[in-house]
């Protein structure tokens, strides 16, 4: 990467020069009160919030209530190279989600939620040769690109006895990712030479939970959560048009390549344990490890003067990331408006899964903080509005560093539609 010169792309959720690399820049796959603890919650199960990161706690969900959470983003990231700085911000809307009660011991959630997000526009100038004592000649590489993918999914959690839960989400994942890359010079003789790289995908996704809650004491419970999500192809066909322009006379050579189902997902194990304290004190440790290492990727080359555009191994390495959070309520069922309210918090590291340029790409530390709010009006006293602030800091030696303030906004709309109307 060189310097960076980075406008806001509002539209798709990031304007990280890292989504420039693979599917994209990950998205958290989570709702707003997940998100007060940092995107922790596979050992949780909620009966008032829908939690998608582990469909075996959808088998929590109140059996008197429909559950629907929405909820937008907004930031504002800098970006930081050889002592260059530049701000971009943007907002996005995240997520909107739905669960409730089908059955006895069977809940059900569905929703949108975004997957990947792309989204940068930098360039960088150089002299060719080097320096201005070797050529007064320069040339300007551009990249920009935006999109991602979008997943609308399906899911159920059952508890088939006491303590033990299983579930699944089905989605259909969706979206269509372009890039380019401009090389142009400052010499009107030499050819100016662009790629466009895109992709539309129109797959599936499924993921596998299981949750088992231990009874440890009167007061006291430990809940056990894992998930499976499957690797497979992404059905794209991933195209790469290379176009040579004649500055002079405009005359242009294009040569266009495809990979027939050349994109595809890892496989991902996750983990969690959260210990509940009289329903007050929930704290959790997740853990999750994405097998990015065996996923290939295309990628344009130039080999012996031959162009090539073919699949690639050693492009992605394995992900682990590891997230510690809790949330403490003094009497979620209290009259008392301040002792309702929900205070969160939470941490994260995560490995990266890029290579760029064969080196590892940035590692993510982040924290945040956040609010359940309970909203209390004459009509409603089970909704909760929650607020998080996150800072996420991605770096890694010689390549941009970015920090990243978040604001999480979401809305938990929880009322009694299924209760029977007693009249007098």
């Amino acid at each position: 990467m060189a310097a960076i010169s980075t406008t806001a792309l509002a539209q798709s959720g990031t304007n990280s020069p890292y989504s420039a690399y693979g599917l994209g820049e990950l998205t958290e796959q989570s709702s707003g009160f997940n998100r007060g603890m940092n995107g922790l919650g596979l050992g949780f199960r909620e009966h008032n919030q829908v939690n998608y990161l582990n469909p075996a706690s959808y088998s929590a969900l109140d059996s008197l209530s429909f559950i629907f959470d929405t909820g937008l983003s907004l930031q504002l990231t800098n970006f930081s190279e050889n002592g260059k700085k530049v701000n971009a911000n943007n907002a996005d809307f995240e997520y909107v989600v739905a669960g409730f009660r089908a059955a006895r011991h069977v809940g059900v959630s569905f929703g949108i939620i975004p997957f990947t997000n792309v989204g940068y526009n930098y360039a960088n100038t150089q002299y060719v040769g080097g320096s201005a004592a070797a050529s007064s000649t320069t040339y300007t590489n551009t990249y920009a690109g935006d999109g991602g993918l979008h997943q609308v999914y399906l899911g159920a959690g059952w508890e088939p006895f006491k303590g033990f839960s299983v579930g699944v989400n089905a989605s259909y994942l969706w979206g269509t990712i372009n890039r380019s890359v401009i090389n142009s010079y400052s010499d009107a003789n030499v050819n100016t030479l662009s790629k466009y790289y895109n992709s539309s995908t129109r797959s599936y996704k499924v993921n596998f939970g299981m949750q088992y809650t231990a009874q440890v004491s009167k007061k006291d419970a430990v809940t056990l959560g894992v998930t499976y999500d499957f690797g497979h192809k992404l059905n794209a066909d991933p195209e790469c048009r290379v176009i040579s322009r004649n500055t002079q006379t405009g005359v242009a050579d294009t040569a266009v390549y495809k990979i027939e189902n050349g994109l595809e997902l890892p496989s991902t194990y996750s983990a969690g344990i959260m210990w509940d304290h009289h329903s007050k004190w929930k704290i959790g440790l997740d853990y999750s490890f994405q097998k990015w290492s065996s996923v290939k990727y295309p990628v344009y080359n130039v080999v012996n003067d031959v162009p090539q555009y073919a699949l690639q191994t050693d492009l992605f390495k394995d992900r682990h990331k590891m997230t510690f959070g809790g949330e403490y309520c003094q009497d979620m069922n209290s009259r008392s408006f301040l002792k309702r309210i929900r205070y969160r918090a939470g941490v994260s590291y995560a490995t990266p899964y890029l290579k760029i340029n064969g080196q590892d790409g940035p590692k993510e530390l982040s924290v945040s903080a956040g609010f359940g709010i309970p909203i209390v009006n004459g009509y409603n006293n089970r909704s909760i509005l929650n607020i998080s602030a996150q800072w996420v800091n991605r770096e890694a030696t010689g390549l941009i560093k970015e920090n990243t303030f978040r604001i999480n906004i979401g809305l938990t709309f929880n009322e009694r539609w299924f209760a029977k109307w007693k009249v007098e």
